[in-house]
C-alpha cells in the first residue's frame, strides 16, 4: 500500500492528476503523520513554544508556593534543597523521559496523540477501501459471525472506559489550566500594587474571553504570534534563575537524588508532592498536541530550550528563598525576581507572565481540540462542527461548540475559586491520574503493537507507575478541597463518551447488517430484451469513436434502443420467503433477514422471485443517495425511498465520501465514478475532500464525470444516453437515512422489563433525540430544501 503524504509547504507530493490513481484498492489514500526536515522542522520546532511548552512554562508561577504556602513557615536549607531534588527530577522523568522520548513514539499512525491515540493504537480501524463504497452489486454476503473470545477481544471494553477516562480527565484539565495559569500570573500585581489586589478575578476573566475570542484564527496564526512571547519568557526565567543562583551556588546539591529521599524521611510529610506535581502539569499536553506538529519538533523544543529554561528558573528560585527566607515567601516568583518590586525588570516579568500563561491555556485548549477531533472520528462524540485552520497540517482545528463551553466553564471556576491557592488544590488531581492512564496504555502497546517482550513492557510500567502512583496518592487528599470539580467533570465526560460510543456502534451495525444488493431489490424484466438485436447486447464491441458535431453518428444514434427506458421492477417485501422477520416502521425500511437466504432464494427459487416482481415508475429526475457509512451495497435510504414511493428517478447515484489527508482537492479530481452495468442509470460515486474543503457537492461537475464515462464505455452510441442523464440532471434531490432507534427487548429472566426499560429509555430518550440534534448533514453547504430525510425504523 503506498502513502500520501504533505511536505512541509503544505504542497502534494505527487501530482493532482494521480489522485485517481491514489484510490485504488492497492494505494488508498491515508492519512500520516507529518515528516519534516532542515528549516521547516526548526520552524516547526519554534512553532512548538507557543502552543504546547507555555502551560509547563508557567509552572515557576506557583510550584514553590504550592509547596510551601504563604502563612506557613519558611522550610529550612534542607528541605528547599530536597524539595527543588524533587522538582528537577521529576521533570527530568516524567516530561522528559517519559513523554518526550518514549510517549511520543507511540501516536497513531496518522500522528496524533494522547490517552485515546494510545487506545486507537491498540484497536486500529480497519483500512478503508474506497472502491468498496462504489460496489453496489458485489456478493460479499456472510452469516453474521461473533468474534473469538481472545484476550484483546475480552479487555476492549475495559481499556476503552480507561482511555475514555484519562480522555476526561485532561478535558477537565482544559479548564482548570486556564484558570490557574492566568490568575496566578494577574496575582503578582498585588505584590506592587495592593489597591487593585481586589480586581484579580475580573481582570483574569476580562484576559480569559479575550483568549477565547481569538481561537477562531487557527493555531498556526496563534503559534507564530505566541512562539516568540514564549522564547522571551522562558529566556528571561534562565536569566533571573542564573543571577539568583548567585545568591546560594549550593542549590546544586539538588541534583543529588538522595537530597529528595532525606527530605521525606525526615518530615514524613509527603503531602509535599502535592505541590512538586504541580511543577509537571501539563506534560500530557505535550503528548495530546502531538497531531499537531510531530514528534520531533516537540522533542528538539523541549530537550534543547525548555528543560534547561525550567530547571534554571526553579534552582534560582530555590536559592534566593534559601537565602532571603521570609522576604520572598509571600509570593516566591515575584519576589525573587532581581531588582526592586517596582522596577523595570519587575513589570517586564509581570507582563510577560500575563502573555505567557495566556498562551499556556492556549496549550490545554489546542490539546483540547485535538482530543475532540480523536473522539468524534472514533464516534465517541456526536458529530459537532470542526474547522481546519491550517492548510499543512491536518490536526489543526477549531471546535466552535468545545470553544465556548471551555470559555464558561473557565469562568466560572475563576470566580467560585477566586484564588490561584484555591484552584491549584483541584488542580492536580487530573493531572496524577492522567498520566497515570498514558502509563497503563502506553505498557499495553508495548507489548501488544509493538511486540517487544513482556518484561520491556514491565520495565516500562513499573518505574512510571510507581512514580505516577505516589503524585496520584498526594493528590488525592486535595479531593475534598477542590479536586472533586474536575473528577467530577471527568466522570460525567467518561460516562457520556462511552454511552454514545455503545449506542453509535449499534446503529452502524444495524447499518451495515441490512445493507442490500442492488441486484436482489432492483431488477430487469426478464422478457424486456427479447426485441434488442444482437450487437446491443455487449457494446463493448463498439471502438470507433464519435464526433458530438456528427449529424450522421447523432441521427443513428436516435434509433438506437435506450437503456433507460428498459422497465425495472423491485422484490416486494411482503414476501415471506425472500425477507424475513422484516418489521416495517415509520419510515417503511426494517430489519430485513440474513443476506445469505435471500441469495439462496433467488439461485434456488427463480419463478417466485418473478411472481413478486413490482414494476417502478421511472421519473425524469437525478437523486443522489448519501451513503454515511463505509461499505458495499446501497443504503436504507434507498430502500426506504423505493418502498414508501415506488418510483425511481432516471439517474440514481450512489455518494460516499473521502476525507483525504490534503487542504484542498481540485474540482476536477473530486469524484470517482463507478457505472453499474447490470442496471441502468445507477452510479456509484466517492466524492475525494481535502480536511479544509467544505462538503458541497457540485451535481453538474458529477454528471459531467459521468457523461465522460458514458462516452468512453459506448463510443458508438453514447449521444442520446448523454442526452437523457443531462435532461434528467436539470433536478437534483439529495436523499439520506433518519435513522428511528427503536430498542430491542432484553432477556434477562425476571429482570427483562426493568433491564428492557433502561436500554429503551437511553437509546429513545437520550440517543435518538440528541443524534437528531447533530445529523450528519449538519456541516453541509447548500439549501436544506434539496435533501430529503427517508425514515428508516432501526430495531437495535
Amino acid at each position: 500500500m503506498s502513502e500520501y503524504s504533505v511536505d512541509a509547504k503544505g504542497a502534494a507530493s505527487d501530482a493532482p492528476e494521480d489522485i485517481a490513481r491514489r484510490h485504488e484498492p492497492e494505494s488508498n489514500f491515508i492519512r500520516v503523520a507529518p515528516k519534516l526536515t532542515g528549516l521547516a522542522l526548526l520552524t516547526v520546532s519554534f512553532q512548538t513554544l507557543g502552543i504546547i511548552y507555555s502551560d509547563i512554562g508557567t509552572s515557576p508561577l506557583y510550584v514553590l508556593n504550592g509547596i510551601w504556602p504563604p502563612n506557613g513557615p519558611v522550610p529550612s536549607e534542607e528541605d528547599v534543597i530536597g524539595g527543588l531534588s524533587a522538582i528537577v527530577w521529576s521533570l527530568t522523568l516524567l516530561p522528559l523521559i517519559k513523554y518526550v522520548f518514549i510517549c511520543l513514539r507511540f501516536g497513531t499512525s496518522e500522528g496524533e496523540g494522547g490517552t485515546f491515540a494510545l487506545y486507537h493504537g491498540l484497536y486500529p480501524p480497519k483500512v478503508h477501501d474506497v472502491n468498496m463504497d462504489r460496489t453496489l452489486t458485489g456478493e460479499t454476503l456472510v452469516a453474521d459471525r461473533r468474534p473469538k473470545k481472545s484476550f484483546m477481544n475480552v479487555i476492549r471494553w475495559p481499556l476503552l472506559i480507561w482511555a475514555l477516562f484519562g480522555t476526561s480527565l485532561t478535558l477537565a484539565d482544559g479548564i482548570l489550566t486556564p484558570a490557574v495559569s492566568v490568575t496566578s500570573a494577574v496575582a503578582g500585581i498585588a505584590v506592587a500594587k495592593e489597591s487593585v489586589a481586589g480586581d484579580v478575578v475580573p481582570i483574569s476573566i476580562a484576559f480569559l474571553v479575550a483568549l477565547f475570542l481569538v481561537q477562531r484564527v487557527g493555531t498556526s496564526r496563534l503559534a507564530f504570534l505566541f512562539a516568540p512571547v514564549t522564547f522571551i519568557w522562558l529566556s528571561l526565567l534562565a536569566i533571573t534563575g542564573i543571577v539568583n543562583i548567585t545568591h546560594h551556588p549550593g542549590i546544586f546539591r539538588a541534583f543529588d537524588p538522595s537530597r529528595l529521599v532525606l527530605l521525606f524521611t525526615r518530615t514524613k510529610d509527603f503531602s509535599l508532592l502535592s505541590g512538586v506535581l504541580l511543577a509537571v502539569t501539563g506534560c500530557e499536553a505535550l503528548f495530546a498536541n502531538l497531531g499537531q506538529f510531530n514528534a520531533l519538533s516537540i522533542q528538539i523544543a523541549f530537550g534543547g530550550f525548555v528543560y534547561p529554561s525550567l530547571v534554571l528558573a526553579y534552582l534560582g528560585q530555590g536559592a534566593r528563598l534559601i537565602s532571603d527566607g521570609p522576604d520572598v515567601l509571600e509570593n516566591v516568583f515575584y519576589l525573587t525576581i532581581p531588582g526592586k518590586a517596582n522596577g523595570p525588570l519587575f513589570w517586564v516579568m509581570y507582563v510577560f507572565a500575563i502573555l505567557a500563561t495566556l498562551i499556556a491555556s492556549q496549550a490545554m485548549i489546542t490539546a483540547t481540540f485535538s482530543l475532540i477531533q480523536q473522539v468524534i472520528h472514533m464516534k465517541s462524540l456526536p458529530p459537532i462542527r470542526m474547522q481546519h485552520t491550517s492548510d499543512k497540517i491536518q490536526g489543526q482545528i477549531y471546535v466552535p461548540l468545545a470553544n465556548w463551553i471551555l470559555m464558561v466553564a473557565t469562568i466560572i471556576f475563576v470566580a467560585a475559586f477566586k484564588s490561584s491557592v484555591s484552584l491549584s488544590n483541584a488542580y492536580g488531581f487530573a493531572v496524577a491520574t492522567v498520566m497515570f492512564t498514558t502509563t497503563v496504555l502506553v505498557s499495553f502497546q508495548i507489548k501488544l503493537v509493538k511486540r517487544k517482550p513482556l518484561w520491556l513492557a514491565l520495565a516500562f510500567f513499573i518505574p512510571f507507575s510507581f512514580f505516577d502512583g505516589i503524585y496520584w496518592a498526594a493528590a488525592l487528599k486535595k479531593v475534598p478541597q477542590g479536586a472533586w470539580v474536575p473528577l467530577m467533570i471527568g466522570c460525567i465526560l467518561c460516562i457520556t463518551m462511552t454511552f454514545w460510543t455503545w449506542a453509535k456502534g449499534l446503529e452502524d451495525r444495524f447499518d451495515g447488517k441490512n445493507r442490500k444488493n442492488l441486484r436482489h431489490f432492483i431488477m430487469e424484466d426478464e422478457h424486456a430484451n427479447i426485441h434488442l438485436l444482437p450487437h446491443q447486447f455487449n457494446r463493448s464491441n463498439f471502438h470507433n469513436s464519435v464526433d458530438d458535431n456528427d449529424n450522421d453518428h447523432a441521427l443513428a444514434a436516435e434509433h438506437d434502443f435506450d437503456e433507460f427506458d428498459r422497465p425495472l421492477y423491485y422484490v416486494s417485501s411482503n414476501r415471506n420467503s425472500m425477507v424475513t422477520h422484516s418489521k416495517m416502521g415509520p419510515g417503511g425500511a426494517g430489519e430485513f433477514g440474513e443476506e445469505k437466504s435471500i441469495t439462496s432464494t433467488l439461485e434456488h427459487d427463480g419463478n417466485a422471485a418473478v411472481e413478486e416482481k413490482k414494476e417502478l415508475v421511472r421519473i425524469n429526475t437525478c437523486a443522489i443517495f448519501h451513503k454515511l457509512t463505509p461499505g458495499r451495497g446501497v443504503p436504507h435510504s434507498f430502500i426506504g425511498f423505493v418502498r414508501q414511493w415506488p418510483s425511481l428517478p432516471r439517474v440514481v447515484i450512489f455518494l460516499s465520501v473521502h476525507v483525504i489527508p490534503i487542504a484542498r482537492v481540485a474540482i476536477e479530481d473530486r469524484y470517482q465514478v463507478t457505472k453499474v452495468r447490470s442496471v441502468p442509470g445507477f452510479y456509484g460515486v466517492t466524492y475525494c475532500l481535502g480536511f479544509r474543503d467544505d462538503f458541497e457537492v457540485k451535481v453538474d461537475e458529477v454528471i459531467r464525470r459521468i457523461c465522460e464515462l458514458e462516452m468512453n464505455s459506448n463510443p458508438g452510441g453514447y449521444q442520446k444516453v448523454v442526452h437523457r442523464i443531462k435532461e434528467a440532471a436539470q433536478v437534483s434531490t439529495h436523499i439520506v437515512p433518519h435513522y428511528h432507534v427503536v430498542s430491542k427487548p432484553v432477556t434477562a429472566g425476571r429482570l427483562s422489563i426493568v433491564f428492557s426499560y433502561i436500554r429503551s429509555t437511553l437509546l429513545e430518550g437520550v440517543y435518538r433525540p440528541v443524534a437528531s440534534m447533530f445529523p450528519e448533514t449538519g456541516n453541509w453547504l447548500g439549501s436544506a430544501d434539496e435533501i430529503i430525510h427517508v425514515g428508516i425504523n432501526a430495531v437495535i
